[in-house]
């Protein structure tokens, strides 16, 4: 390691001098010699555990990115953080703490990296929210950092076809109107979710694990290499020498890589692989970190541009091991950039950039993608729609929609609980636009994904006859006429929280614009009667984090954004 102070390593102020003698005493009762000591401090975290299978893959794999670093010629520190699991979660009050859980993440590796005064960082994510929860802390820590996602499950079988738990959930409602038997159901159940990794499909953590690669975080081409593949070994291996790679050389850093051009590179390939509307708050979020203002709006305008070419559930028909198999995201990336749709001179954690890394990619296979001049659709799987009803935007994924246009009168639904219950009874019609309010991130508090509804009305046969608008999140595994993330959310004074059952809805996924039939007349005398719902918790984490967090169009972020931590002294 060089000597030059430029360089000096910032775990120094922990380990050199007679002051820190007892510092130093500490390490050694965690094993560390002399040589250990004096070499690069590298923090590995990861959330292994058994909260869910998503994240089971990391206890291997922390231990190959450990002994990269060690090969290397670093000192690697494992720790972990927690994981809220999406699936377990779902349909109860427990959902409400999945968003949250990303700003326990993030908030958890700064005090860890910057408490210990660690060189650089490895992150290993699994879960949907870990994975932008781990980019968010090392943005936010800016010390040299690799992400590594865990990787998904493979596919399970039934009946002759490729299936996740997307179908097990949707499944349900199929039970309930007399389509499936239970037995069925159960067969399904036991056959969809073969092994640990993340879901299979192009839900949350899939998309962000290619938003990782756009972004130019991660081991190249690593996203789509199944969790249970031995080939992860390498990659381990290969996150520790990049790493060792940036402190020797100082960067690049996380900040000069996420710039607004790789954050446009992270739109472009949700868009272009009809990826998770959740991306659209986790880019903004990250954006924040950064201290760069990329909202919603700025999501939109790449979403409208990028053309939709990824065949990939649940709008399309495959899976992550799919893409691994015809190339990795490499595929898409070197696509998007070779028609002008991505930009290819951004920086990746090799120091290279990314149109280099992507050079020696196969072209589009043609069925699990297609090439851009074969693109299912001219714009991209997600639309950010706006309008007097949702001021500050909503998100509604089109990819797999047979109509993106739909005209309703609403059915309104005070929390999710609510619809949940009328949904499983059948009380609810067709032509209805279905609202649940108050589960923004203020009003929910956490912003609760509905996959468990939004599955039991496709599973019924009501994923199109139906519309379903909330200020609350989808899961990347939603389908059907479904619009969320509804900006400023009712219990922040929003449009939405005036809605009366009734009023006439019209959704337009073709022009981008969703509107209440609803004079402005009628509009300020509702107004001017509305109180704001009375919150449900007291105390605890759910309440400080309804105080301090933003809106959905902003990320729903929790602090100032760009924050500063002064070099080690001496």
């Amino acid at each position: 390691m060089s000597s030059d102070p430029v360089k000096r390593l910032r775990s120094r102020i922990t380990t050199d001098g007679i002051d820190r003698t007892p510092h130093r005493a500490f390490m050694r009762a965690m094993g560390l010699d002399d040589d250990a000591i004096a070499k690069p401090m590298v923090g590995v975290v990861s959330q292994k555990g058994e909260t869910t299978p998503c994240n089971m893959t990391h206890y291997a794999q922390v231990e190959y990115a450990k002994t990269g670093v060690a090969m290397a010629g670093g000192t690697p520190r494992e720790f972990t953080t927690i994981s809220v699991s999406d699936g377990i979660g779902m349909n109860h009050e427990g959902m409400k703490f999945s968003l949250v859980s990303r700003e326990i993440i993030a908030d958890s590796i700064e005090a860890v990296v910057h408490g210990h005064a660690y060189d650089g960082l490895i992150g290993y994510g699994g879960c949907d929210k870990t994975l932008p929860g781990v980019i968010m802390g090392m943005v936010r820590c800016n010390v040299p950092s690799v992400f590594v996602y865990g990787g998904s499950a493979l596919p399970g079988r039934h009946n002759g076809a490729d299936v996740s738990v997307l179908n097990a959930y949707e499944a349900v409602g199929a039970v309930q109107t007399g389509t499936m038997t239970q037995d069925e159901l159960t067969q399904l159940e036991e056959a969809c979710k073969p092994t640990i990794g993340a879901c299979a499909g192009q839900f949350t953590a899939n998309t962000m694990a290619m938003v990782a690669e756009a972004l130019g975080l991660t081991v190249p081409n690593s996203a789509m290499i199944p969790g249970v593949y031995s080939e992860r070994q390498g990659v381990g291996h290969r996150a520790g020498a990049l790493v060792m790679e940036m402190i020797e050389r100082g960067g690049p850093l996380p900040r000069d890589i996420v710039t607004r051009k790789a954050l446009e590179n992270a739109c472009a390939i949700v868009a272009a692989t009809g990826g998770s509307t959740n991306t659209a708050l986790h880019i903004p979020a990250i954006a924040h970190e950064a201290g760069i203002t990329f909202t919603a709006d700025d999501v939109a305008v790449v979403l409208h541009r990028t053309p939709f070419i990824g065949n990939l559930r649940p709008g399309g028909q495959y899976h992550a091991k799919d893409v691994y198999e015809i190339g990795g995201s490499h595929v898409v990336i070197k696509e998007l950039i070779a028609h002008g749709f991505l930009h290819g001179d951004t920086l990746t954690v090799t120091g290279r950039t990314l149109a280099e890394e992507v050079a020696d990619a196969p072209a589009p296979d043609g069925e699990v993608i297609r090439p851009v001049k074969d693109a299912i659709a001219s714009s991209g799987g997600v639309v950010v729609l706006k309008g007097n009803l949702c001021p500050d935007g909503a998100l509604l994924k089109v990819a797999g929609l047979k109509s993106k246009v739909f005209s309703g009168t609403a059915r309104v639904f005070e929390c999710e609980d609510d619809a949940v219950e009328a949904v499983h009874s059948g009380d609810y019609s067709e032509g209805q636009v279905l609202i649940v309010r108050n589960e923004g991130p203020v009003g929910g508090p956490g912003m609760r994904e509905m996959l468990g509804l939004t599955a039991l009305i496709y599973g019924q046969g009501m994923g199109e006859k139906v519309a379903l608008l909330t200020d609350g999140r989808f899961s990347g595994a939603t389908r059907g006429m479904c619009i969320g993330h509804a900006a400023p959310e009712a219990a922040a004074g929003g449009p939405l929280g005036l809605v009366q059952q009734g009023d006439r809805i019209t959704i337009d996924g073709e022009n981008a614009t969703i509107e209440l039939d609803v004079s402005d007349a009628e509009l300020e005398k509702r107004r001017a009667a509305w109180t704001p719902p009375v919150s449900r918790h007291r105390g605890g984490l759910l309440q400080k984090y309804a105080a301090t967090v933003g809106q959905a169009h902003e990320g729903a972020v929790t602090h100032a954004g760009n924050a500063q931590w002064p070099a080690p002294r001496g």
